[in-house]
């Protein structure tokens, strides 16, 4: 009997599709952790986003599990390799939402470099400030993408059309130039160097954790607008708001946060938080750069012809 537990709320495709192919599925989106560590025993094939964290410890309890597959891009929440050892397949989708992230990166630029945030809700109060709300164009600008994974690419896509020199560095990854042609490859000094603008779209782990860090931040030039899509971690969040407070940064757009619950706030993270929160030179939003309607649905269809046909 092949049983899965889908413990996050996704779209039917993926569970009607699963049943379709004999898989018996319990669907409980409001499960919590402790409850999937108690049950996992049970089941063959487990589908997670990102509150599960499958580790060496809730692996060993899983003596059944073919396969685990993971809503989207996020790494960090399985360990792939001791999962392999135990003969688990390990499947992701970051295919499912890139489009929808490169299409968020670029609705962040495009508020940032046209004061939309902080000029709809003036307007609102009856403010007219037209010229303190004057804008910058993107043409001719050079913007650094760190990592050209899924998110990357499909964000350079949507700056093809703007005239901009759109530079690409990957650690894992060369020969870029041959498959897109309108990115120049280069080094990560070359970025910190020339870019006025710097997207990340790093997965996390422990070389690219604080990536965006003091270091990084003083060996940028040109003081860059810093967009970040990818995980809160990447950025070192202290270090960016020194950078945004001494003027070293032109900005930030962050959709992803090191802490993205609230509630559990330090007493200094609220402070940190609140700070970032007032600076009129920031744009933020609740991690909802991959969250969209038709991204959800691809989410789903991703991962089932992962499942159902091994790819």
């Amino acid at each position: 009997m092949k049983k899965v537990l889908i413990t996050d709320a996704v779209h039917p495709v993926l569970r009607e599709g699963l049943e379709e192919a004999d898989y018996i599925c319990d669907y409980e989106p409001d499960i919590s952790s402790a409850e999937v560590t108690a049950r996992i025993g049970e089941y063959t094939g487990l589908i997670i986003n990102s509150k599960i964290k499958a580790d060496r410890h809730f692996i060993d309890k899983a003596n059944r599990l073919e396969f685990i597959a993971r809503l989207g891009s996020g790494r960090e929440v399985v360990d792939i390799p001791y999962a392999e050892s135990r003969g688990i397949r390990v499947y992701f989708s970051p295919e499912g939402n890139s489009n929808a992230v490169g299409e968020h990166a670029l609705g962040m630029l495009l508020a940032f470099a046209n004061n939309l945030i902080r000029g709809d809700r003036e307007v609102r109060q009856q403010i007219w400030n037209r010229e303190q709300n004057r804008g910058f164009e993107l043409k001719g600008k050079t913007i650094g993408i760190i990592g050209f994974g899924h998110t990357g690419p499909a964000f350079a896509s949507k700056l093809k059309g703007l005239d901009m020199n759109i530079l690409v560095y990957d650690k894992y990854r060369k020969g870029l130039k041959k498959e897109y042609g309108h990115v120049h490859e280069t080094g990560l000094s070359e970025i910190q160097h020339e870019a006025q603008i710097i997207s990340f779209h790093l997965p996390l782990s422990t070389e690219t954790r604080h990536f965006c860090n003091a270091e990084f931040i003083d060996g940028c030039r040109l003081k860059p607008l810093i967009i970040n899509t990818s995980r809160g971690s990447i950025i070192d969040t202290p270090a960016l708001l020194d950078g945004l407070q001494q003027k070293k940064l032109k900005g930030a757009c962050l959709d992803v946060f090191e802490n993205e619950n609230p509630v559990t706030f330090s007493q200094e993270e609220k402070q940190l938080y609140e700070a970032l929160y007032m600076m009129d030179n920031v744009i933020l939003s609740p991690h909802v750069a991959g969250w969209t309607s038709e991204s959800k649905y691809l989410l789903g269809k991703v991962l089932l012809d992962k499942i159902l046909y091994r790819t």
